[in-house]
């Protein structure tokens, strides 16, 4: 295993869920739209931002900052930005070509909202053959952030060791917050959205 310093971006897909509780039978549905959202997502990340790993209606990516962790940081700050309008676009494009399927999945396409956060800290790299496990506290804390108290449905959330090196993103509203975790404590974060929404 290896020690980095990273950024890291889940980028989360909602929605769905009390509609696939609900309704079983519009689970196949929804399984292939969330994934064909996905591809889309992982399609607009390029260098240094890298596909991790799927964790089911999510994608967890990451880049090594390298030298200057700035540029890299609002770089891939950018890119998240990307994958709003790429998301959408995508959304609009899966409703109109299943607008003839009465299950709930295909009827509520656009309702599907994408929440993105970005955190920057160390993490160790372990590989298992052609796989790269990511782990250690910041990986946990991201994860973490995806539960939050942001009431708004789309944002990009960045905590404020990765705001420091991004800065702002210039046309979104910002909002200064702070989320408290028993394990990990407080948190400090900026919330970045569209009013009313990042579609786009």
């Amino acid at each position: 295993m290896e020690l980095k310093h990273v950024a890291l971006v889940l980028a989360d897909i909602g929605g769905y869920t009390r509609f696939i509780r609900l309704h079983k039978s519009t689970l196949l549905h929804a399984g292939e739209i969330i994934s064909q959202l996905l591809e889309t997502i992982i399609a607009r990340a390029s260098f240094p931002l890298t596909l991790n790993k799927l964790e089911g209606d999510a994608a967890l990516l990451y880049a090594e900052m390298g030298d200057s962790e700035a540029a890299a940081a609002r770089d891939i700050a950018q890119q998240v930005t990307a994958f709003f309008s790429a998301f959408h676009g995508k959304a609009r494009e899966l409703s109109g070509s299943r607008a003839n399927c009465p299950c709930d999945a295909c009827l509520h396409i656009l309702d599907l909202r994408l929440k993105a956060v970005l955190h920057h800290g160390e993490v160790a790299i372990r590989k298992i053959r052609q796989f790269e496990e990511l782990t250690g506290e910041d990986v946990i804390l991201a994860h973490r952030l995806l539960k939050n108290s942001v009431s708004k449905p789309e944002y990009i959330l960045m905590s404020a060791s990765f705001h420091r090196l991004a800065g702002d993103l210039a046309g979104y509203l910002r909002e200064s917050g702070r989320e408290t975790y028993e394990d990990l404590g407080c948190i400090d974060t900026v919330v970045f959205s569209h009013a009313p929404s990042l579609a786009g």
